[in-house]
């Protein structure tokens, strides 16, 4: 077989993308996917569950609807219509991955990869074995979700992937874990019609926002009839029937909780194990990632690594941003990798939004700042959306009045933070935030106003 240029394994957010991009800068690319093309995001992640959220919204809106004169008599949801539409919107993505990768001349080779060395490796697919021989590797296997001794899973104790297929929607769920993932599941079956209990270890759920954008999502979870268990520890969980008993101690007091089902979303695991990675001689750091270098560059300098096998948030967004970045630095362009522009979006209720620095890590590194918020109530389209919970706040450096972070918590925060990411990216201050004309009416005049009153300047909020 002709040697491989690049051989990229994992065919997710990160892998393809990484190969598409090796493939455009002339270079002979193999991908080698054991599970599914397109990776956790596509097909059992992000998408999936960004359509059983939209669902759920679809449905908690149709039934509370009357303030806006929209009166719906018996609402019900089909919920085997609801996986039906799922498997569809699933399957049209992986089929374009699919064609993308073929109509780049990528090789795409099914099963699991392991290492014989640093330009080998074995890929089995049940009886079939083969060896294949490469210049470069980029590595983009992703993770799985953390499975816990007190808790292994079941068909009643489940991860996020599971609770993307069910079969039913549970009467009653326990959620184990106040992070992105838990959060945004359990408000999903919450609109779908759950009692949802959530259990966190910490004091607060969903680490890496303010506490200020996370207050108005716990507001939103009590609206829901959501109980939110806070500094709480899970201890164990027993099935009894078509159902299961979580025990959790909180305050200093054991209790207990019944459900149908009981969900774990306490982290994911790097795929890093079972490769033969160690004999190849490729450095870990801590908790199973892969150190790398600026150009996401192994200790093996023809082996690169991206995405959750390597470490920071583990966001698809920027596994495919790393994908670029290794296959143009294998190309031998400069390329370097910056993460002072990525944003993490949580489809919660409302939605929150976060790019850059925010206070208190600015602060943590010595930057003097100047914050201002402005408020979804002064916005006429969140007026007229009947969603005026949460605000837009902008950082900026008071040196230079150059922007350097954002959070926004409301309605359409998950586009509206683009601008925000393209503006740091680009180096712009809050003035050329404010004199950019925004469409009237439209949630992006958000951005206007927020920048109109760090420059002192406010037209729609009092000063």
């Amino acid at each position: 077989m002709k040697l491989i240029d690049t051989l990229v394994i994992g065919a997710g957010p990160g892998g393809y993308v990484a190969a598409i991009r090796a493939a455009q800068m002339g270079q002979n690319v193999m991908i080698v996917e054991r599970e599914y093309l397109g990776g956790v995001c596509s097909n059992v992640g992000c998408i999936p569950s960004k359509v059983i959220i939209s669902v759920g919204h679809r449905f908690e809106q149709a039934k509370h609807s009357d303030d806006m004169g929209v009166v719906a008599q018996e609402v019900r949801l089909n919920w085997s219509k609801v996986q039906q539409f799922k498997k569809g919107v699933v399957s049209k993505l992986v089929k374009g991955v699919e064609s993308l990768l073929k109509s780049n001349k990528i090789n795409i080779v099914n099963g699991d990869a392991s290492f014989i060395d640093a330009n080998t490796v074995r890929v089995i697919d049940g009886s079939n074995i083969q060896t294949y021989t490469f210049k470069n590797a980029i590595l983009a296997m992703g993770s799985r979700p953390v499975e816990i001794p007190t808790f292994p899973f079941t068909e009643r104790v489940i991860n996020s992937n599971d609770a993307l297929s069910l079969q039913e929607i549970p009467g009653k769920l326990v959620v184990i874990g106040g992070g992105y993932i838990g959060i945004e599941l359990g408000s999903a079956y919450a609109n779908l019609g759950s009692h949802v209990t959530i259990i966190e270890g910490d004091k607060d759920i969903l680490a890496g926002f303010e506490t200020s954008m996370t207050q108005i999502v716990k507001k939103g979870l009590k609206k829901k009839g959501v109980e939110v268990i806070v500094d709480a520890s899970a201890k164990g969980v027993e099935e009894r029937g078509k159902g299961v008993v979580v025990s959790y101690e909180a305050g200093g007091e054991e209790k207990k909780v019944e459900a149908n089902y009981v969900l774990v979303t306490v982290g994911r695991r790097p795929n890093t194990d079972e490769m033969g990675l160690e004999a190849v001689g490729i450095e870990f750091a801590e908790h199973g990632l892969l150190k790398v270098d600026k150009q996401c560059r192994t200790s093996i300098p023809n082996i690169y690594a991206i995405g959750d096998i390597v470490s920071g948030p583990q966001l698809a967004h920027k596994a495919s941003y790393e994908g670029k970045v290794a296959a143009e630095a294998i190309a031998g362009e400069k390329s370097i990798i910056d993460y002072s522009a990525i944003p993490a979006v949580c489809f919660t209720d409302p939605e929150l939004a976060t790019v850059g620095y925010n206070e208190e890590q600015a602060k943590a590194e010595g930057i003097e700042v100047k914050a201002t918020q402005f408020p979804f109530a002064a916005n006429g389209r969140a007026v007229a959306l009947n969603a005026t919970e949460g605000f837009m706040k902008l950082i900026a450096r008071k040196e230079d009045g150059r922007l350097i972070g954002a959070q926004i918590v409301g309605v359409g925060s998950s586009d509206m933070i683009a601008e925000m990411t393209l503006a740091i990216e680009a180096g712009m201050t809050a003035e050329d935030i404010a004199l950019t004309i925004h469409a009237h009416p439209t949630l992006g005049e958000m951005t206007m106003g927020a920048a109109e009153v760090m420059i002192g300047r406010p037209i729609h909020v009092v000063k």
